[in-house]
């Protein structure tokens, strides 16, 4: 059985291929599934504009579209249905009702946006300038009472559940190349490592390694980095290798060093989505050996 990903951006948001062209080159590259999962959209919800999140209006052709591509595609590729769900502390997230009753197969819970405690809401992962001057306005410059809130967040999401697969854990690090406003090594940061890692094992969640930020150029790391990876294996959290592919030629971006993290993180499997069944997402979990020749070569 080969690779998957399921975190996969189209044109009906911030990716530049659309869905069939994604489901060609999932094939071509031998990809066992593919799954998308459009970022939610936010405005109604919260009144923030944003060119990144799909329109409410297009929500019903970007679910048929995908639903099309898994009966097309049956037999050749597994196509699975998600949605990349933001939460945003006291306004939305993947527990709201409306995810529910779509019929998805899968929910990717996610937090982009902090909600300072002064000065206007803003992303972690934006342009470096919006980072600047959302910790100068909302946190005084204090970077680490920025890291903590978003910690915060993260774990006020895991309680509040309704997704399967925790996005991007350290996501707070892209704007700090070079460790340029904090050290995610601070003691106070690995506790925080600890105790998320800790409740996505009590909450029975798949962590995504991510590649996004290597094909992107965006980070010289994983997400999450080897320092949290390690938790996230003492607590025995089942790990899912995503490429977060925002164009086609991503799809299997960085598999090889993503292979090479979890090793020296002392796993020995990856986990692959395996559909639902009674609402309960199934995972198969496969020996990382059996990936070395085809995923390193």
């Amino acid at each position: 059985m080969n690779l998957s990903s399921l975190h996969t951006h189209t044109k009906f948001c911030d990716g530049h291929d659309d869905i069939e062209t994604l489901c060609c080159t999932a094939y071509e590259k031998g990809l066992s599934s593919i799954g998308f999962s459009s970022h939610a959209p936010i405005y109604k919800k919260t009144g923030f504009t944003s060119d990144w999140h799909i329109k409410v209006d297009a929500i019903d052709t970007y679910l048929a579209e995908v639903r099309d591509a898994q009966r097309r595609w049956a037999g050749k590729l597994r196509v699975y249905l998600g949605m990349e769900v933001d939460f945003i502390q006291g306004l939305t997230g993947p527990a709201d009702r409306d995810y529910r009753e779509m019929g998805l197969d899968y929910i990717i819970g996610a937090v982009h946006y902090l909600i300072p405690p002064r000065g206007a809401p803003f992303t972690v992962d934006g342009p470096a300038e919006e980072f600047e001057q959302g910790m100068g306005e909302g946190f005084l410059g204090d970077s680490k009472a920025l890291v903590q809130a978003y910690f915060d967040a993260e774990e006020e999401m895991i309680h509040a559940g309704g997704f399967d697969i925790l996005a991007h854990p350290d996501l707070v690090k892209k704007n700090n190349a070079k460790e340029k406003w904090f050290s995610l090594e601070d003691s106070a940061f690995l506790r925080r490592f600890g105790g998320i890692a800790s409740l996505c094992s009590a909450c029975g969640l798949v962590v995504e390694l991510n590649t996004g930020g290597l094909n992107r150029g965006k980070t010289q790391e994983l997400y999450p980095g080897p320092h949290f990876l390690q938790y996230f294996r003492a607590a025995r959290v089942p790990v899912l290798i995503t490429a977060d592919a925002h164009q086609a030629s991503d799809l299997d971006g960085n598999y090889g060093t993503a292979l090479g993290a979890l090793r020296d993180a002392g796993y020995t499997e990856t986990v692959l989505f395996d559909g639902k069944s009674g609402g309960i997402p199934r995972w198969a979990y496969e020996p990382l050996e059996n990936f070395r020749c085809k995923a390193e070569r």
